[in-house]
């Protein structure tokens, strides 16, 4: 989809989500798709450099593997998939087509069963080495001027490539499916149709251009035959050997299909889980209980490190990759510039499961926030909206609201949604997987010598914290993970907030004020200053913090659900409280820093100082205080997905 435009691809970014590696299907499925990621991306050339990987029960009969490509590209060279210029070569480039695959579409917008093994035929088998070939001759042929259009034959194959290229142009196509190369014998033209064999494209040449076309392509040892031709009768024709075996109006095809809106309805079990009354849960009886809460959350998979997963993928050839897997964003330089592209994927079922709208508002947030803490101002999104069937009520519900609460955070912030995908159906034996929006999100950073890191840089720095943190427990990790929990609201986000915590970061970050910056989200502030901490620059630091009274606030303000009391310790140290950032910085800055966050209208606070070497990890909050080894945390975060990993020897379906 990136090369087929004209641009280079230069990174992947992978979002993960399994069931619970307490199941051994679980972990086999892990440890499959992961080499997968690893073998294609590592062969083709493209580098891994960033993504999420979550761990859920929801997820443990749908498995969910979304993909953000980032390509580059000389705006003069843009090309889209158009089939324009009537009498002009269609063009079929790459692999044979087979039966793999076949179906592969309507599977996908199934429910799934027990059955569903038998469909496996339907799942397509890649080539990442004709992948490749693909790649180069495409971005050569694209260079020389030499098509009109290009398309990558995906979902439904040929039908939908053939058909889509003509809408965009209004014009018409025709195809003889007697020409299509093959690599089985008998296959009929439905299935020659439907067919979604991997590495393969449709392209239009230029007039008189198929012989040039066909020497570079076969220069790259990749076949191409002209199996059609444009057409000005806005129809969809297929021949078989000069006999027509189907046609249809290329635009009731496309674009003027029957659209409907359904009733949405929430349901009721998720508005009283909503409700649940979260105090109990805020209480931690002693500093042991913390410190013990601490631990459980850094050994979570959904937190711990994933250097298990990314040491699997190459994630710096071609030598883009600054700042790569492990922070809050990746960093990649454009060449030839003082510029880099820094972008990341974010995403929480949980939030969304409860409260559509504001969980989503929510993902978007965090990704603008993790792209903005390396000092890049966010530039746009795209997305993956994985749902269950929209013909369910309750799940046309959430994906309404999802979406719109999308839309009102990406017009607060500035963000255009550029593109995306939308997969329904993600349910089997009727349970559906949380309603999973996963957002990908892209950022400028003007000068890459001003990339500010996600982590601890100097011991001796000054900790500080932007944004206020709030009786808020609903949906979190904590709950989840130590009490085995998914109630409560979502944290709340205020948008406008969001967007001066943005700018805040942004113009700190160009004037040099900041050594490090890094998102509060999953497990919140006690993860977040024990991440800084663990990987910092040079080896894990000590910290010693405090989470002033000041600094918290009982209720979140209209949108906010505490009440008024105290901030528990619980979510003190581990609620999920939003447009949060810990920020350090050099002594002689701190006064500055301040200052520049009160004109954004944010507010600041002090927590401490970075520690020595291999120091202790030490925070006070609301009346309890966690003092551990930093040592013995990063040996928990670090272990915690190997260790799951290999507690069977034999990994099984």
């Amino acid at each position: 989809d990136v090369f087929t435009m004209g641009a280079r691809p230069i990174a992947l970014f992978d979002s993960l989500r399994f069931g619970s590696l307490a199941s051994s299907r679980s972990r086999y499925l892990l440890d499959g798709v992961v080499r997968g990621v690893g073998d294609y991306g590592n062969c083709v050339g493209v580098p891994t450099v960033g993504g999420e990987t979550v761990f859920d029960p929801a997820y443990e009969r749908n498995p969910l593997i979304n993909v953000m490509c980032i390509g580059v590209l000389r705006l003069d060279q843009l090309i889209r998939g158009t089939a324009e210029g009537v009498g002009n070569a269609v063009m079929a480039v790459g692999a044979r087509t087979g039966r793999d695959g076949i179906h592969g579409a309507t599977f996908a917008s199934e429910e799934l069963s027990e059955e569903s093994i038998d469909s496996r035929p339907q799942v397509q088998v890649g080539d990442p080495f004709t992948e490749k070939l693909l790649l180069e001759a495409s971005l050569e042929l694209i260079e020389r001027g030499l098509l009109v259009g290009i398309q990558d034959m995906g979902a439904a194959g040929l039908t939908s490539s053939a058909a889509e290229m003509a809408a965009r142009s209004g014009s018409g196509i025709e195809i003889d499916v007697g020409r299509v190369p093959v690599r089985e014998a008998g296959m009929t033209p439905y299935e020659i149709l439907l067919s979604e064999s991997q590495e393969r494209m449709l392209l239009v040449s230029r007039p008189g251009a198929e012989a040039e076309v066909q020497e570079i392509l076969e220069r790259w040892d990749l076949g191409a035959v002209t199996i059609g031709r444009v057409t000005d009768d806005g129809s969809f024709r297929v021949l078989e050997h000069g006999r027509v075996v189907a046609e249809i109006p290329v635009e009731p095809l496309v674009d003027g299909c029957p659209t409907y809106t359904r009733e949405g309805v929430e349901h009721p079990e998720v508005a009283r889980l909503r409700e649940i009354d979260l105090a109990p849960y805020g209480t931690l009886e002693s500093d042991g209980a913390a410190e013990e809460a601490l631990v459980r959350l850094l050994d979570s998979p959904t937190i711990a490190s994933r250097r298990w997963i990314y040491e699997q993928y190459d994630t710096s050839v071609q030598a883009h990759t600054v700042q790569g897997p492990g922070c809050d964003a990746a960093v990649l330089r454009l060449a030839g510039t003082e510029r880099a592209v820094v972008a990341c994927t974010d995403g929480n079922g949980r939030y969304v499961y409860l409260e559509p709208r504001r969980g989503t508002r929510t993902v978007v947030c965090e990704a603008a926030r993790n792209v903005a803490c390396s000092g890049a101002r966010p530039m746009a999104v795209t997305n993956c909206l994985n749902f269950g069937s929209p013909l369910r009520p309750e799940v046309y519900y959430q994906f309404a609201e999802a979406v719109r609460g999308m839309g009102e955070a990406c017009r607060a912030l500035g963000t255009p949604v550029t593109g995306g995908n939308v997969s329904f159906y993600n349910e089997t034996a009727d349970a559906p997987v949380y309603p999973t929006p996963v957002i990908g999100m892209i950022g400028l950073l003007e000068r890459l010598d001003e990339r500010v890191p996600s982590y601890f840089r100097e011991p001796g720095a000054t900790i500080l914290l932007v944004g206020r943190t709030y009786e808020e427990l609903g949906g979190s990790e904590y709950l989840a993970v130590c009490h085995g929990r998914v109630a409560g609201r979502p944290p709340a986000v205020d948008l406008a907030e969001a967007s001066r915590l943005v700018d805040f970061l942004v113009s700190a970050s160009e004037r040099g004020l900041l050594l490090s910056a890094h998102d509060c989200s999953d497990g919140g502030l006690a993860v977040a200053l024990a991440e800084c901490a663990m990987l910092a620059d040079g080896g894990a630091v000590g910290v010693e913090a405090a989470l002033e009274e000041e600094a918290t606030l009982p209720s979140a303000g209209a949108e906010g659900h505490g009440r008024d009391r105290r901030i528990s310790p619980a979510a003190a140290f581990f609620g999920e409280s939003q447009s949060r950032v810990v920020l350090s910085c050099a002594d002689d800055d701190v006064e500055r820093v301040e200052a520049h966050a009160t004109a954004h209208g944010l507010s600041i606070f002090r927590l401490g100082i970075v520690g020595k070497r291999g120091g202790r990890f030490r925070l006070t909050a609301a009346g309890r205080a966690i003092d551990v080894e930093i040592a013995r945390l990063l040996e928990v975060y670090e272990l915690a997905l190997p260790r799951r990993m290999e507690e069977e020897a034999g990994l099984t379906a």
